[in-house]
């Protein structure tokens, strides 16, 4: 018997409480869509190259035992937990806590870190409040130091320099002072020491807004260096013109540590700069600058200092607006400007001051050199989140400045393991090594991650970890004839080979305890 109101398409979306598949319509035609609560899936698929790198080298393990955690509640998270979930949080780019609920249930990476679960926002948030200061600025300057301490005994630079962060809240340490890209705006910053080139963090210091200047940092400088053996000590340091004052050189000197500095541009500095402008002893110094040494010695120096002063021609298009957009401000006649302004405003300057023996060319580009300091704050704000994790008491803003230096440490010599031949940032290297999707199975007693990786580049991002992964495994297999200090310059000399030239890092003393 025919039915008089034939049967209709099937239901599209599923009543409240259905677990049935849900229809969507693309431009692909119509697909179904349903959500897999129970697989073991994660984003971060190939995180366990970075998870053995870490083992081998000794890295997590120790970090989690020494960290001075302490909880009283006996339902409280493992130290393994709360850095564990840091540790995954900082390595996937988050810049706030609250972006950890987006790992919240990862149910493949916590096991590999010997986890038991990921923790909330707030237990991450809270775990340092009652921690003591000093205890948790040894223990991560400890940890710091293991990480990089080896490398102290080859040639080396020491860059100083600071960064601002800007802050919304009502946070200590808050204070308006020197924000380039937040004028008025309360901030903090980070005063930096950096191995350079091989873009290394030594330590980081979390100061007030309002302490910008060189003089805040020097202490820790001064102390840290005083706590090396000499043969450890950096071939210079160097630093921009927040160091170029008395202070910073008279201790290098009494230490008998070369520098150089860049000097502000203050009235005395001009007036050098007007008396070498027609000597005829001009020599090339790279890049379209030239330079000539001079004597200079300023008020509230103790003696003349050797400065190296540079200049470069401005393109005359670059002069032209100048000119017209002052000439416009001082509403002067275009001639009598051009008579005044020329020919000095038709260069930039820059005047250094050192004690190096080397040649005007080399001094020039060793300063030009320090501008990597300045890709590497741009990485570790905008990739690592230096601009985020903010609280309001400036101890744990300090805890994280150091953790997240720590971690982006770690991860910038596996990342050399695996590419030798440049420093790859996070915004490249954590697509080439950490992203795809994995789903983890487990048959036999035995755990298979599953990886699928939609870069363009697989085949030879498989290729690098497969070269990494035979390396460590070697390293292992010899691992009872090896202390760790003897794996751990191995691995160094394998990552730095591009600046080592081959070269098998010594075995040097073990340094004493930074303050």
């Amino acid at each position: 018997m025919d039915t008089i109101h034939p049967e209709g398409e099937k239901r599209l979306l599923p009543c409240e409480g259905e677990k049935t598949p849900l229809c969507v319509d693309t431009y692909g035609g119509r697909i179904y869509v349903e959500w897999d609560e129970q697989g073991k899936v994660t984003a971060l698929g190939q995180l366990p190259f970075f998870v053995d790198f870490l083992k081998t080298g000794d890295l997590f393990e120790p970090w989690v035992k020494d960290c001075p955690l302490t909880y009283a509640s006996p339902n409280a998270p493992t130290k393994t937990d709360v850095l564990g979930t840091l540790f995954l949080s900082v390595l996937s780019g988050h810049t706030r806590y609250a972006h950890i609920n987006a790992i919240r249930f990862d149910a493949v990476n916590p096991e590999l870190l010997g986890m038991r679960k990921v923790v909330s926002e707030d237990s991450v948030r809270r775990a340092f409040q009652g921690m003591e200061e000093s205890a948790g600025q040894e223990w991560l300057q400890t940890h710091l130091r293991r990480g990089y301490e080896a490398l102290l005994y080859e040639p080396w630079i020491l860059d100083m320099d600071g960064t601002v962060k800007t802050v919304y809240g009502k946070q200590e340490g808050a204070e308006v002072g020197y924000n380039p890209h937040k004028p008025g705006r309360p901030s903090h910053v980070y005063q930096t020491y950096i191995i350079a080139n091989l873009r290394l963090v030594i330590d980081v210091e979390v100061q007030p807004g309002n302490q910008t200047a060189a003089s805040y940092a020097q202490p820790r400088l001064w102390s840290f260096l005083d706590s090396l053996p000499k043969a450890a000590w950096p071939a210079f340091v160097r630093g921009d013109c927040a160091w170029g004052n008395e202070t910073a050189m008279r201790e290098a000197e009494e230490r008998g540590l070369a520098y150089l500095f860049k000097l502000k541009q203050s009235p005395n500095v001009k007036r050098l700069v007007e008396e070498v402008f027609m000597r005829a002893d001009w020599a090339p110094a790279g890049q379209g600058w030239e330079g000539v040494n001079a004597e200079l010695q300023l008020m509230g120096w103790t003696k003349s200092r050797r400065v190296a002063v540079l200049r470069r021609e401005i393109p005359p298009e670059t002069v032209e607006r100048k000119l017209k957009k002052k000439k416009a401000k001082t509403q002067q006649s275009e001639l009598a400007f051009m008579e005044t302004a020329a020919p000095l405003q038709q260069y930039e300057y820059a005047v250094l001051a050192t004690d190096l023996n080397d040649e005007l060319m080399t001094i020039a580009q060793h300063y030009r050199d320090r501008s990597d300091a300045e890709n590497m704050f741009d990485e570790l704000k905008n990739q690592w989140g230096w601009s985020g994790y903010t609280t309001q008491d400036l101890k744990r803003c300090q805890i994280m400045a150091r953790v997240i230096a720590l971690i982006y440490n770690w991860w910038s010599l596996f990342a050399r393991l695996a590419i030798p031949e440049k420093h790859a940032e996070a915004a490249t290297s954590r697509p080439l090594l950490l992203t795809g999707v994995a789903k983890q199975i487990r048959h036999g007693g035995q755990s298979t991650l599953i990886v699928t990786n939609a870069h363009s580049k697989t085949a030879w991002i498989q290729k690098r970890l497969q070269s990494l992964a035979a390396f460590l495994l070697e390293l292992k297999r010899n691992a009872e004839q090896l202390d760790w200090l003897d794996r751990w310059r191995l691995i160094l000399s394998r990552a730095l080979q591009k600046f080592l030239q081959g070269k098998i890092l010594a075995r040097p003393k073990w340094l004493p305890q930074m303050d």
